[in-house]
């Protein structure tokens, strides 16, 4: 968790002590929430790492997930320029709705960034990684070994190269794509992730 927030400089007097909190997947950027907190919801909100607001209807503190087991694990914590806004990056524990959507602004895939879902298949690849599910295509590769992966990437790397050249774009998309999922399979093998490429994509990035 990286906890970043300056408390002194929140202005808690516009909100009558209440400051809207934006919730974000942490990996995918999706907006999972808008919710409220006061002084003592951010203090148990750093103190626990789980995502607290206070609650206007019920008038008391109010932890995401605490019947339902949803939480919302703390990342980091942002203050905006005026200081009177929070942004919270959060991972999730299941559905953040009560309607069993991932955002209570509606389904993923109407609210998610377009690149968000390259997080959530790097989420789904650990997850099978761990869990080994039986009959999964991806636990045959892992139980296959970084081998046998390693030369799946080098045939989708092969093979995207020769659609980009001589297929149409429907293909070298296709093919992109079981290149990316491939690779994402390798790094997971070797206890990496795509998160873990983008860190070195943002540092060359920000070389002189």
């Amino acid at each position: 968790m990286s906890d970043t927030t300056d408390t002194s400089r929140l202005d808690w007097s516009k909100g009558e002590g209440l400051l809207p909190a934006i919730v974000q997947h942490w990996l995918s950027g999706e907006v999972l929430m808008l919710g409220y907190m006061n002084a003592d919801a951010l203090a148990e909100t750093q103190r626990s790492g789980h995502v607290t607001f206070y609650s206007r209807s019920k008038q008391r503190l109010w932890t995401k997930g605490e019947v339902s087991g949803h939480v919302l694990d703390l990342k980091s914590i942002r203050i905006d320029c005026d200081a009177d806004t929070l942004l919270i990056q959060a991972d999730p524990h299941g559905p953040t709705c009560h309607e069993g959507t991932s955002s209570c602004f509606g389904t993923g895939d109407d609210v998610r960034p377009p690149l968000g879902f390259l997080a959530e298949l790097d989420a789904l690849v650990a997850q099978r990684h761990a869990d080994r599910p039986e009959g999964s295509y991806t636990t045959k590769l892992f139980d296959g070994g970084i081998r046998r992966i390693a030369q799946k990437v080098g045939e989708e790397g092969v093979e995207t190269a020769l659609a980009a050249v001589a297929q149409g774009d429907e293909e070298l998309l296709g093919e992109a794509a079981d290149l990316v999922f491939h690779l994402t399979v390798a790094l997971r093998a070797r206890g990496l992730s795509l998160a873990d490429v983008a860190k070195v994509l943002v540092a060359r990035h920000r070389k002189p």
